[in-house]
């Protein structure tokens, strides 16, 4: 898992940057991806084993697959009892009442996560459709090499995207829409090669809200690009 989480993590860092990513999968989730809500690990409560959920609130889990063979042993039914009171039916249902864990539809390669629709390569994420090769993401849709988004959709090689849409190569956008080969953009739509820049429409070369030409703005923001790295 770790080995194919990486991959994703250094192609998307790479094709932002333009250089080779130095950080582990664990030091990006550290620096960059801690804000967003990811899969608890949990216990199955039927075989004891660890899975992932959205949400940590119940107390009792199984995983999906799990669930899937005891449908196939009784079909999850339990033998009639007298039912004289509530508190009777209540415990009836605790024989029952397991939260699942690890819950995918048409998806493969699903690691540490938990609401998978129709997609693929998907890692420690959640509530993600239609996508491909994810990674620390919350709500992530028609997306394909994406890390660290959330409620974000139609993106390609991008991280660490809040609310927005129609993102390529860019990194920590929030609000927008129509970002290219940009970072640090917040509230803006239609951007290409702009930094630091928020509230912006149709612009280009910018650098926190500031107009240059494209020499000046180049070595800017390769500078911006290692920083990122921590280099």
């Amino acid at each position: 898992m770790i080995e194919n989480a990486q991959y994703i993590l250094d192609k998307v860092m790479g094709q932002i940057t333009g250089y080779q990513n130095p950080l582990s999968v664990d030091q990006f989730l550290t620096k960059y991806a801690f804000d967003v809500r990811l899969p608890s690990q949990v216990n199955d409560s039927t075989t004891g084993e660890a899975t992932w959920a959205q949400s940590t609130n119940p107390t009792k889990f199984i995983t999906m697959e799990n669930a899937r063979k005891r449908v196939e042993v009784d079909d999850f039914m339990i033998a009639p009892r007298p039912l004289n009171s509530i508190n009777d039916i209540l415990a009836a249902w605790q024989e029952t009442n397991y939260t699942s864990t690890e819950r995918q539809i048409d998806s493969v390669n699903v690691y540490q996560s938990d609401n998978i629709y129709q997609s693929e390569h998907v890692y420690r994420s959640l509530d993600v459709h239609d996508s491909k090769h994810i990674l620390f993401s919350d709500v992530c849709l028609n997306s394909e090499y994406a890390v660290a988004v959330q409620r974000s959709k139609n993106l390609t090689y991008c991280a660490r995207i809040d609310d927005s849409k129609e993102c390529q190569q860019s990194f920590a956008v929030s609000w927008s829409g129509l970002i290219v080969n940009s970072a640090f953009i917040h509230d803006s739509y239609d951007m290409f090669e702009c930094l630091f820049c928020s509230h912006l429409s149709g612009k280009k070369y910018c650098v926190a809200n500031m107009q240059l030409d494209e020499a000046t703005y180049m070595p800017i923001k390769d500078m911006v690009m290692r920083w990122i790295l921590g280099q």
